[in-house]
């Protein structure tokens, strides 16, 4: 190359660029910066562009590493020569800088980071249209493997950091693109790096740089991830200034956008990213509110699995029960229309935002935590389903047959808080006057049994899903007999605690009328007769039956009676209990033609000691009265012939030892002249007892039928094995 290629620099300037020796081009360095300083003193503009291109072009670019050198001592010694003016250069001056920081020398990359801080430091605020660039080039040099390189960077840094803080002119809406790119760097000195950039940049006022959180802030939640301790420390500090600006000025949130990087974060395996991340959800609901609907479903999956936690995690465990109840408090009666429209004063103008509860995405999330491996989350599950039917009745049944099944599989959850909470909400569905109500009528009943009765009324109708329950729950029950055995009275007992009684012995009388499974069906009467005659949930019941005063009262008798005689000794208990002493009388004598087992005679050694309870206090007073009750006395001794001398025949043998003239009973005739007043009520006359007796007999007859089958079913199993 001529020497005129390299005008105006000098042939000594120009060897001495390229010399291997840094005193030889530095002493060429302060050539170049006399040149510059003649040039901008007489005005020569051309000359100063001409000398910039060649250091840029022919230097700091050239594949030998000393004449890179040389270019970039050159072109910082030219920025410090035009001082001021350098901000007229900078096109020239920089980009060859920044393309050095990328250079495999080490040496000339802490050169590069050199001529930056001599270019920045005369050209201020005029570099930051470069600043993308400058910061793209510093965060990789922050990881740079040369301790040299990272110290020269880091000063670089510092100045720039001090440029920015100072200058008005900073434009951050062009720089978040890179920031979202380089933020989610793997290098920990990077990490290090972008989070001092946010400390600083947070610092300026002008920025507002809150207002571009949601950009970033994954990213930050990711870089806390990192196992430094320092960076970590960093993190968590930044994210709690800007918590705190936010808390500060919240009307210039946009909470919607960082609602579910919350939520994302806020199931991160990291404790300390959980607590945080839960904490600024706590404080967006509380800040923003009802604006928060439409992300009520990924809240409660994310705040639902957290209440469960234990004492290692109670500060977690806290703060996602304040999330739960600050969303739950959110949940208004407005929420059952298809929309509600809130609005919010800013800056004096009034800002309408729509807000949405859709409870499709809720229920979905509701129903699958269902079945969660923690109690206390199966139990929050619950009581936001109670929350909804509370609040959105008419919206939860549009959603209610994703919702019903689940309910009915959690009857058997292991926990009986759960159980307790599963059965109020279900009672709660089945009551609701928001639900859709029955398709077909109850069964009628026979009208021979109920002659007379027209004018009871007929039973209330109740919604489809109260008949579906019933249906439900007894299914549920035949499948699962352990669960019967070991909850069936349990459960029974506590929805007669949550929804009227007679509906719920009425109904699953009905369906048991119709059951096939007879040894099921003689099961669960036994089960309903033995709550019926000794729960205090069922007292008025029992007062109900027991004078049969009403037509209701007498029809409720005869639809219980239906399926009370898939089980003998219920059947007579329920008389009993009715006062319905010669019926019982007569069902007694037939039970001499039914098959008498063990079972059969440990059911009857229960009745006895029933008879023995409170609950018949008014059966053994009227003893008193042998001419008025004379069937009573017969059923009770036709229950001492049934039984063997066990401890339950010497009991009631003593019983009738202390009736007045107990052992010389009275014939018939004087009986039935003494009127008993328990067999002439009014509406006990005009219950057909003959038929009711005929259903008796042929209900026993298909359990004998299908008990003998299934002995020979059984025999022929024994002879094929």
């Amino acid at each position: 190359m001529t020497e005129k290629d390299y005008l105006p620099l000098t042939q000594n300037v120009v060897r001495g660029l390229n010399d291997k020796l840094y005193e030889k081009r530095k002493t060429a360095a302060l050539e170049v910066e006399r040149m510059v300083k003649e040039f901008v003193a007489n005005n020569e503009v051309k000359q100063i562009k001409k000398l910039t291109q060649v250091l840029a072009e022919d230097f700091a670019v050239s594949h030998n590493s000393h004449a890179r050198k040389g270019g970039l001592i050159g072109l910082a010694a030219a920025a410090i020569a035009l001082g001021k003016d350098a901000g007229l250069y900078l096109k020239d001056l920089i980009p060859p800088v920044l393309s050095c920081f990328y250079d495999q020398d080490s040496r000339v990359r802490y050169y590069a980071c050199e001529a930056l801080y001599n270019i920045a430091k005369v050209a201020r605020g005029s570099v930051l249209p470069f600043f993308n660039e400058v910061f793209e080039g510093l965060s990789k040099l922050a990881a740079d493997p040369d301790p040299n390189v990272k110290n020269g960077a880091e000063l670089l840094d510092r100045l720039v950091k001090d440029i920015v803080t100072e200058s008005s002119s900073f434009d951050i809406i062009s720089f978040m693109p890179l920031l979202r790119e380089r933020i989610y760097t793997a290098n920990p000195y990077a990490k290090q790096f972008l989070v001092s950039w946010l400390r600083v940049l947070d610092s300026v006022p002008e920025l507002d740089l809150i207002n571009h959180l949601p950009e970033f802030l994954d990213g930050l939640f990711v870089i806390f991830k990192d196992r430094s301790a320092e960076i970590r420390k960093m993190c968590e500090a930044l994210l709690g200034e800007f918590l705190r600006e936010i808390i500060k000025s919240p009307q210039t949130v946009n909470f919607a956008e960082m609602i579910n990087i919350l939520v994302l974060h806020s199931q991160s395996e990291d404790e300390v990213i959980q607590f945080t991340a839960l904490s600024w959800l706590k404080e967006f609901i509380t800040l923003s509110g009802r604006t928060m609907l439409p992300f009520c479903a990924a809240v409660i999956k994310a705040v639902l699995p957290c209440v469960s936690y234990d004492q290692d995690k109670q500060n977690i465990k806290e703060v996602a029960k304040a999330v739960n109840q600050s969303m739950m408090r959110l949940i208004t009666e407005d929420d059952d229309k298809e929309a509600d429209a809130i609005s919010m004063e800013c800056d004096n103008d009034i800002t309408v935002v729509q807000v949405h509860l859709d409870l499709g995405p809720v229920v979905e999330v509701l129903t699958k935590q269902l079945t969660h491996k923690s109690i206390q989350t199966r139990i929050a599950m619950l009581r936001w389903v109670l929350l909804l039917h509370m609040k959105t009745p008419n919206k939860l049944f549009l959603q209610i047959e994703k919702l019903f099944p689940e309910l009915l599989k959690t009857l058997s959850d292991p926990s009986d808080e759960v159980v307790l909470l599963d059965l109020e909400v279900l009672a709660e569905i089945s009551a609701s006057a928001a639900g859709p109500p029955r398709n077909t009528p109850p069964s009628p009943l026979t009208p021979a049994w109920s002659a007379g009765l027209s004018d009871a009324s007929p039973p209330r109708q109740l919604n489809k899903y109260f008949h579906k329950f019933m249906h439900s729950l007894m299914l549920l029950f035949r499948t699962e007999r352990k669960l019967l055995e070991e909850r069936g009275s349990f459960i029974l007992r506590q929805l007669c605690l949550l929804l009227n009684v007679e509906d719920i012995y009425r109904s699953l009388s009905e369906i048991l009328i119709q059951e096939e499974d007879l040894q099921f069906a003689a099961l669960m009467v036994r089960y309903l007769n033995m709550i019926l005659l000794t729960s205090g949930e069922l007292f008025d019941l029992r007062m109900q039956l027991k004078d049969l005063q009403t037509a209701e009262s007498c029809s409720l008798f005869c639809c219980l009676y239906q399926s009370w005689a898939h089980n003998a000794v219920a059947t007579v208990s329920l008389c009993l209990l009715t006062q319905n002493y010669k019926h019982a009388c007569d069902l007694l004598m037939i039970f001499g033609d039914l098959e008498v087992n063990v079972d059969f005679l440990v059911q009857i050694d229960k009745l006895v000691q029933l008879i023995e309870s409170p609950i018949f206090t008014y059966l053994r007073l009227q003893l008193l009265d042998t001419g008025r009750n004379y069937y009573l006395l017969k059923s009770l001794y036709g229950l001492l012939m049934l039984l063997p001398q066990s401890d339950a025949f010497t009991t009631l043998r003593h019983r009738l030892d202390c009736v007045p003239n107990g052992r010389v009973l009275a014939d018939q005739t004087s009986s039935d002249q003494a009127q008993n007043d328990m067999e002439t009520r009014e509406n006990v006359q005009r219950i057909n007892f003959e038929e009711l007796k005929q259903h008796f007999k042929a209900v026993q007859r298909k359990h004998l039928i299908a008990k003998h089958r299934g002995s020979e079913h059984q025999a022929r199993n024994l002879l094929n094995a």
